[in-house]
């Protein structure tokens, strides 16, 4: 527990007090960074905290759009999303949500408008289907005549 402050003593002349005493106890010898320099920020610019933040924590910058402005990046990159995909159910499910989300940004918008329209969906899953490998039609079956496997009851009568 931190002591008191004297009666009389000014807060600073209590701190500087109190630094000397763990100076002189060795609190401050051995912490991490020791003798290392500061990173200080550059002091034109008035987001380097953001910019920190984000280089540390490893985030992605693009959360820190607009929701709208996020939509347009999306909207652009829907044919590579969809490559990857192996349904159409799934395609069309995607696709469908894109533009539930666009009509819904386009109807509330807040903050920046970006003119985003809904994707055709026809056009996307016509390309979609043309960068699909052609799948090589299942060999058909042809009905090899084996004799019927008798029952136990046929063996023991005939």
């Amino acid at each position: 527990m931190t002591k008191r402050r004297p009666p009389g003593m000014s807060n600073q002349e209590w701190v500087e007090a109190q630094i000397k005493l763990a100076q002189n106890q060795g609190e401050f010898d051995d912490l991490p960074g020791a003798g290392k320099p500061l990173k200080l920020a550059d002091q034109h610019d008035p987001d380097w905290w953001v910019k920190d933040f984000i280089r540390r924590e490893d985030l992605e910058t693009e959360a820190l759009l607009p929701p709208a402005v996020q939509l347009r990046k999306e909207k652009q990159q829907v044919h590579e999303k969809v490559r990857g995909m192996r349904r159409e159910t799934e395609v069309r499910e995607y696709l469908a949500d894109l533009n539930k989300r666009i009509r819904l940004s386009i109807r509330d918008t807040t903050g920046p408008v970006v003119p985003t329209g809904p994707v055709d969906e026809d056009v996307v899953i016509a390309q979609w289907r043309m960068e699909r490998p052609a799948r090589e039609p299942l060999p058909q079956r042809t009905e090899e005549h084996r004799p019927r496997k008798r029952s136990i009851w046929q063996r023991l009568f005939s």
